[in-house]
């Protein structure tokens, strides 16, 4: 039981963590010292895809669903409905490698704006004295 809770649990960070890599920048709009964590993590999850490099969370997910007699993603809500979205069975190299362009090129713009909105509010707070 507490394997497969623990998978699930990997598969639930998973997607957060996708989500976060995607969109994170949106949520720095908000919060700018979150930059110094999504950035990073916006960087590796465009690497992943980039290089088809496997992440560690897959591995670690598998290894509990190991331990808790599981050999594929039968049963309950997670198993049904997220991890298609996390590993869809069409996925192809050609597939990683436009992911990874999208996550950069959404990243870049939405950045964009918050560097934009940043100097916006600066101006405002403080007017040029001339």
């Amino acid at each position: 039981m507490f394997n497969r809770t623990a998978a699930d649990l990997v598969v639930l960070f998973h997607v957060g963590f996708l989500l976060f890599v995607v969109a994170g920048a949106l949520l720095v709009v908000r919060w700018r010292w979150l930059a110094w964590v999504h950035l990073p993590c916006a960087v590796w999850g465009s690497l992943v895809e980039l290089l088809g490099w496997i992440c560690p969370l897959t591995p670690l997910e598998l290894h509990f669903r190991r331990l808790g007699g599981q050999a594929g993603y039968s049963g309950g809500f997670v198993e049904h409905y997220l991890l298609p979205i996390l590993y869809p069975t069409h996925l192809t190299r050609d597939h990683q490698l436009i992911l990874g362009v999208l996550v950069i090129a959404l990243n870049v713009v939405l950045y964009g704006w918050v560097v934009r909105r940043a100097r916006g509010k600066r101006s405002r707070n403080f007017p040029d004295q001339t």
